[in-house]
């Protein structure tokens, strides 16, 4: 059998879901079933399919969505940066972590959102409000995770390295980053997610144009299709976004050893007489896996 037999049995596992999750939909919406849950008040999926098509063919569908992208882009890469940077430097230095630890784990627990009317007072325009409130979303996952991820390495592997004559900046690039990369790319992970909850948000409630924008004024003149067109916007976005940080996190720690359970994968071989398993990977002629020669 094909290895791509088992991938292609898991995407039509998915795919059924999501054709029985929009049959149960159609079918509850278009009886108009209300039980303690009231579906006659709701669009059906033909309902939301035709004002998608309607959307799809006019101007501002496209300029919602650039706008809306440009916002999430420039606010998450901002807050990327920002928070990678910080993180390391609390993380490495105890100067900082005294300087800068009670004034961010202070305002750590306030609610992005809830900085708008800041935004409103600070900045001279909505736009520049929206990308400050969207970096704020993302900036304190990506620092938290870069901290605890830098705290955490190996203190065997800066001292290999002070040992061979590297000095502060050949650790931070040879030791320090690959190293949490993988908790980075955790924060990083969490950060895309929390920037589009508050970026939709800030739209709702101060933008001009925008996805989050759309949906909001849809709702106002009870559009509700409009409403729900809306809301798959954003879904489908958001899991692109997401999606695209994941992938971009494998390529960059492709050389980490698989731990994670993989489907399908062999089970791990164990040599006779041995206590721990031999790794089921790439073997030489003698039968020595290639990552234990030297």
């Amino acid at each position: 059998m094909s290895r791509n037999a088992p991938r292609a049995g898991r995407y039509a596992l998915r795919l059924a879901s999501l054709a029985a999750a929009l049959g149960l939909w159609q079918l509850l919406t278009s009886r108009n079933i209300d039980l303690w849950l009231r579906f006659s008040q709701f669009p059906t999926v033909a309902d939301v399919a035709r004002g998608f098509a309607d959307r799809l063919s006019g101007d501002d569908y496209w300029t919602d969505l650039t706008d809306s992208l440009t916002r999430i882009l420039t606010g998450f890469l901002l807050a990327a940066v920002l928070g990678i940077a910080t993180g390391v430097l609390v993380a490495r230095s105890r100067l900082a972590e005294d300087l800068l630890g009670p004034l961010l784990e202070v305002v750590r627990p306030i609610p992005a959102i809830a900085l708008v009317p800041v935004a409103i007072l600070l900045f001279p325009s909505n736009e520049q409000g929206i990308v400050f409130i969207t970096c704020t979303a993302a900036f304190f996952p990506v620092l938290v995770s870069t901290r605890h991820a830098v705290r955490a390495l190996t203190p065997v592997w800066e001292e290999a390295v002070r040992t061979m004559g590297g000095g502060r900046w050949r650790i931070l690039a040879s030791v320090v980053l690959p190293g949490a990369l993988p908790g980075i790319f955790g924060g990083l992970s969490v950060g895309i997610g929390v920037s589009w909850i508050c970026v939709i948000s800030a739209e709702m409630i101060s933008g001009q144009y925008g996805v989050g924008y759309r949906t909001w004024q849809d709702y106002t003149v009870v559009d509700y299709p409009g409403v729900f067109v809306g809301m798959v916007t954003i879904g489908v976005l958001g899991w692109a976004t997401s999606t695209a940080v994941e992938l971009l996190g494998r390529r960059l720690t492709h050389w980490l050893p698989g731990t994670s359970y993989v489907p399908g994968a062999r089970p791990a071989r164990r040599a006779p007489g041995a206590t721990t398993p031999v790794p089921a990977g790439p073997r030489t002629e003698e039968g020595v896996p290639h990552d234990q020669l030297v």
